[in-house]
């Protein structure tokens, strides 16, 4: 079993309703993510990605579907919040938002991702790692082996 990542950046905004700190106010972040797949290399010689556990461009274009063309310079906040009122101004004056039913922290965000990338990944690979930088010294982890 071998593991392969693949680092993406995007540029996304949030606000954490409800939070006691100075994140409280709309702000945005220079996102970095590690997304980590692990399966066996294809092991065909006829076969055109023979040697590889997932070509890196298919993966690319999988998270980037799933995950960066949707989140990168949109404003992600909790649909469940008073916040749905400033989302629905924001987007009547042009702005990209996001609806999330849950709280969008780099936590909460890395279950999301998880979840969208899983179910894009062909069927002989896993998802074994995610890890979210939300600034340069500030990150999540998600581990496959955690999940229950």
């Amino acid at each position: 079993m071998i593991r392969i990542t693949k680092i993406f950046t995007f540029e996304t905004a949030h606000i954490l309703y409800g939070y006691d700190g100075k994140c409280k106010n709309m702000h945005g972040h220079s996102y970095k993510l590690f997304v980590t797949v692990k399966g066996n290399p294809i092991n065909d010689l006829d076969h055109s990605k023979n040697g590889m556990v997932m070509d890196f461009g298919d993966l690319k274009k999988i998270v980037n579907s799933q995950i960066v063309n949707e989140w990168d310079h949109a404003v992600m906040l909790n649909a469940n919040s008073p916040h749905k009122g400033l989302g629905q101004n924001l987007e009547k004056e042009g702005h990209k938002v996001i609806y999330c039913d849950f709280q969008p922290t780099c936590e909460n965000m890395l279950y999301e991702i998880a979840k969208k990338i899983k179910n894009k990944l062909p069927l002989e690979i896993q998802l074994a790692y995610l890890k979210l930088h939300e600034t340069e010294n500030s990150f999540g982890e998600w581990f496959a082996e955690d999940q229950v």
